[in-house]
């Protein structure tokens, strides 16, 4: 590889359905173990599966009075953001906060509030809704507190770009650091979208499984019978720096982010290209923005959402740009789909894969769909990859793909 920036993954935090905290989350996608519930929440909805994160206690987490004025979206970033900065060995009471910057990305913010607040609306009366309505529902309020929380007085803001958002702020973190803007940048993403409302929006869609039966293998990516995604929440936060800075200042250097692409499909507000025209695209992107040929890449953690289009238009694509065979995985079998988050825990799930030499199992794949030509791993597999590409594509055919190097 010959690209340009060499950018350091120095910390990883993760709060999702796998797990609150790093090391339980790799444990629970390593084994392959599915999260999807019927979810008590979403019992008068015409599905009613989801991917909650497991006995999230944001009073005990965060300070019962910090968690009251916090949108679920911002708690979970929060928690995610402090094991990431302390996993790279940084103390925030002691760096320069206007070298530091945050990029986080969400979807949709806070419908939580949203939707209790306008409950409030329609039922008392407009005096008894809460001041904090805004603050606590604004997506750009996922950055701003952590920078409160932090001290990151540096370059700080939110993309939303559905559920390439994640990606999107690693991306755009990466930039930031090359233009020397920044010395470090916490970058990720977070979501708290199932409520009600937008359940039921995704439901009419007909893009949620309906396996309520069996929810274990309800999210089955790539799979010939499945059916759609279930939706899940969390956060995933990197915490990123030059590579020369990182190893001048003696910090374990967990993978490399080498190379960002990003484009749109142009094509339809939620159908992916058929022909995944655009994810090429951005494929392309990463790997020129790396300095590395398609038969470089070893592994790569897709989009795979287990609807019926996308893993299609994916797996074509894949099949038909990448010459080295590499092994495909979708972690989206074990935690469901992240949303705007999901493209940041997949980033940081590709880092501990090239780290940990394993590629985690398809969790739900059970019979790969016979239209796609590549190889998915059903199983926890060894890898020596040293290149891997981790995909994100959102509605409004926004893509993001990120090449990820091991250490």
């Amino acid at each position: 590889m010959t690209g340009g920036a060499d950018i350091a993954v120095t910390g990883v935090g993760l709060v999702t359905p796998a797990g609150i905290g790093t090391a339980e989350n790799w444990a629970a996608v390593r084994a392959g173990r599915p999260t999807a519930a019927l979810d008590p929440s979403l019992e008068d909805n015409p599905v009613r599966l989801s991917c909650r994160v497991p006995g999230f206690d944001a009073d005990a987490l965060l300070g019962a009075r910090r968690a009251l004025r916090l949108d679920r979206f911002v708690q979970f970033a929060l928690v995610a953001a402090e094991e990431a900065v302390a996993d790279a060995g940084l103390d925030p009471g002691s760096w320069d906060g206007a070298r530091v910057g945050v990029v986080m990305g969400s979807a949709d913010g806070g419908p939580n509030t949203v939707e209790e607040q306008h409950l409030v609306l329609i039922t008392e009366e407009a005096r008894r809704v809460s001041p904090l309505l805004l603050p606590m529902q604004l997506p750009n309020m996922l950055a701003g507190q952590i920078a409160i929380a932090l001290g990151a007085t540096g370059p700080n803001l939110v993309v939303a770009t559905a559920c390439a958002s994640g990606a999107t702020a690693v991306g755009t973190a990466r930039d930031l650091l090359a233009l020397d803007r920044c010395d470090i940048v916490l970058a990720g993403g977070s979501e708290a979208m199932i409520t009600p409302l937008v359940m039921a929006g995704f439901a009419q869609m007909g893009a949620l499984s309906g396996r309520e039966d069996d929810p274990d293998s309800a999210s089955r990516p790539f799979d010939v019978e499945r059916d759609g995604f279930v939706a899940a929440e969390g956060a995933g936060v990197l915490v990123l720096e030059r590579t020369a800075d990182a190893r001048a200042r003696s910090a374990r250097v967990r993978g490399r982010v080498v190379g960002y692409g990003a484009s749109a499909d142009a094509h339809h507000m939620t159908s992916p290209h058929p022909q995944g025209a655009g994810a090429e695209l951005a494929v392309r992107a990463a790997l020129a923005d790396a300095g590395a040929a398609a038969s470089d890449v070893g592994h790569v953690n897709a989009h795979g959402t287990s609807t019926p289009l996308n893993d299609l238009a994916e797996g074509r694509m894949l099949s038909r740009v990448l010459t080295g065979d590499p092994l495909v995985t979708s972690t989206k079998g074990v935690t469901g789909h992240l949303l705007g988050a999901a493209g940041a825990v997949e980033a940081a799930l590709t880092v501990l894969t090239l780290e940990q030499g394993v590629v985690p199992p398809t969790a739900g794949l059970s019979r790969l769909d016979p239209r796609l030509d590549i190889e998915v791993a059903t199983t926890a597999t060894a890898t020596r990859a040293e290149l891997a590409l981790s995909n994100s594509f959102g509605f409004g055919g926004q893509n993001a793909v990120l090449a990820i190097a091991a250490a």
